[in-house]
């Protein structure tokens, strides 16, 4: 995934009413831009951080310029949420994970569950469907250990919910994690920051949901989907952490 125009670099100075941040050039301006980022956006937020925004060329938009990269312990971090389904839909097409079937069709946003919407269906040509629904990931707070979610998610919970059900009436189901920075190795879910998100998490996955995660190379010129990451508590991995 390119980025539409050349991003620029600025000082983030706060972020603030979750969806706004204000940013500093190297003139001295200081610019309002959107925050494409719900969550708490954990160790992303401190005020001096190196940070590039997108220019949407469009002056008639109230905020023209996004944020896009954060800098955190010397790498670059993707907190535009908004770009997460594409880089996991790059990730499926060019099978850096082994989900879709020859021929099968791929079909964004589909109606499922109790009032959800699926990120991705996949339906082959025998009829089999995959249900994946992605999160975006880009918390790091021990050195090469990644982490979901930063903040609590009712949300996310009632995915994994869904998905589980979706095993039940005989489909696949698959909860894909895409990490928006490479300095880490293993994913783990944040029991002690959503202890409903774990516990949902492990449901889901006695219940046949199968999750993966992968990390991506990010820079300037765009973000690019590189590498599975082992998940605690999958399979042979050790088991996840109590919540406290």
């Amino acid at each position: 995934m390119d980025f539409e125009t050349p991003l620029i670099e600025t000082r983030l100075l706060r972020r603030y009413k979750r969806f706004l941040a204000d940013v500093e050039t190297d003139d001295g301006s200081v610019i309002t831009v959107h925050c494409p980022n719900p969550g708490a956006m954990l160790g992303l937020d401190q005020p001096g951080s190196r940070a590039w925004i997108s220019d949407s060329m469009n002056p008639k938009r109230k905020l023209r310029h996004t944020l896009e990269l954060v800098e955190a312990d010397g790498e670059m971090v993707g907190i535009h949420t908004g770009r997460t389904n594409r880089l996991a839909r790059e990730a499926i097409e060019n099978g850096l994970i082994d989900l879709l079937p020859p021929g099968a069709e791929i079909r964004a946003e589909q109606r499922y569950g109790q009032n959800s919407r699926v990120d991705f269906l996949l339906e082959a040509i025998d009829g089999s469907k995959t249900f994946v629904e992605v999160k975006n990931v880009h918390l790091v707070r021990n050195p090469g250990l990644h982490e979901f979610p930063d903040s609590v998610t009712a949300r996310g919970a009632k995915h994994l919910a869904d998905l589980a059900a979706e095993v039940h009436n005989g489909h696949s189901a698959v909860m894909l994690y895409v990490i928006q920075r490479r300095d880490g190795d293993q994913f783990s879910i944040a029991g002690d920051i959503d202890p409903g998100y774990q516990a949902a998490f492990r449901t889901a996955l006695d219940k046949g949901v199968e999750a993966l995660a992968i990390k991506c190379h990010v820079t300037t010129k765009g973000i690019k989907p590189v590498q599975r990451v082992d998940i605690l508590g999958c399979g042979p991995y050790p088991a996840l952490p109590p919540p406290f």
